[in-house]
């Protein structure tokens, strides 16, 4: 086994104070939270210049990934998405847009107008070695474990941030729903700050290991011959604020991956974590339906999945659509 990749050349060695200005925004509980505040609404505006945009898509085909805002006159559409990196940026972290008349074009088109309006939160990133930038979500019928992410299967995901295990994980992450399943896959949403805040009383020990590097597994995204595992803290503290990487399964899997065994402490520190993130107090629950975009925090808010049963019909099975947005880095896996 390879030596893991080292991520965090400075780190915290104990929980730091975070700034009361990013606490104040940052920490809430799912009852501080008016779901229906998390929606923005297409208005008649909005809602024309999307099919404005669909129809020129149609008559001058380009290749998805040439397409930019800058070539459509969309102000109704710039306002929707800068209010909802406002509210990734200000407030709970998570905006859902309601939503594209998706009956009314092809997936292609969808795809495009997706694409389009993500640009709109950040830089779009990739999301797998091979530089694939918009990602399906869809269950495939392969078992969760080594190189098959979460993503591809229906199975329970408990509150994690999206590529955790990441050399460097998006600040924001985008989901465009084709198709919901015909049961299940309900959506969940904690602040991070609140989840460090709760550590912080009933468990400080447990806080404190969280500043200190684990391993996490790569999920077989990376380099051939490249190492399997990175090591990097859950928590940091930068500037007065949380950056978190969170996926306690990914660690779990990280130390078998890589045939070490897992520090008392850590082991604790993570069932911590886990019945931390059961408390129902720390959450709120918003559906996503067709046509729906929904938009995340991925540094300060986690989410949850819950397992699902799809449809018989292939094409009603549940697909989802992903983005990934960073401003740091270069735009390439690793970032």
């Amino acid at each position: 086994m390879l030596a893991p990749v080292q991520i965090d050349r400075s780190f915290e060695a104990t929980p730091a104070r975070l700034s009361a200005e990013a606490a104040r925004l940052r920490t809430w509980h799912g009852a501080d939270v008016a779901p229906e505040r998390c929606v923005v609404r297409l208005d008649d505006a909005a809602l024309g210049e999307l099919r404005a945009m669909a129809r020129t898509m149609q008559a001058e085909p380009l290749p998805l990934l040439l397409r930019r805002a800058q070539h459509f006159q969309i102000p109704a559409l710039r306002a929707v998405m800068a209010r909802a990196r406002e509210l990734l940026d200000h407030a709970q972290g998570v905006a859902i847009i309601d939503a594209l008349p998706l009956d009314e074009v092809d997936q292609d088109t969808a795809r495009a107008l997706f694409w389009v309006l993500g640009e709109l939160v950040g830089r779009q990133v990739a999301q797998k070695w091979d530089g694939t930038m918009l990602y399906d979500v869809r269950d495939t019928g392969q078992a969760y474990g080594y190189g098959v992410r979460g993503s591809y299967t229906n199975v329970e995901l408990v509150f994690h941030t999206d590529n955790a295990f990441a050399v460097c994980p998006p600040a924001y992450v985008g989901l465009m729903c084709l198709h919901p399943a015909r049961e299940g896959g309900l959506s969940r949403f904690c602040s991070l700050y609140a989840v460090h805040e709760r550590l912080r009383a009933v468990s400080p020990e447990a806080l404190e290991r969280l500043y200190r590097p684990m391993l996490w597994d790569r999920q077989a995204e990376h380099e051939p011959g490249a190492p399997k595992v990175l090591c990097a803290p859950m928590f940091r503290c930068v500037d007065g604020r949380l950056v978190t990487r969170a996926n306690v399964s990914l660690v779990r899997k990280g130390y078998q991956v890589a045939g070490d065994e897992m520090d008392a402490a850590l082991d604790r520190a993570l069932q911590a974590v886990e019945a931390v993130s059961r408390e129902a107090s720390l959450w709120f629950e918003l559906p996503i339906t067709r046509g729906h975009l929904q938009y995340l925090n991925n540094v300060n808010t986690a989410h949850y999945r819950s397992d699902f049963v799809d449809h018989d019909e292939p094409q009603r099975k549940r697909h989802l659509v992903r983005s990934w947005h960073r401003e740091h880095g270069r735009p390439v896996y690793d970032g």
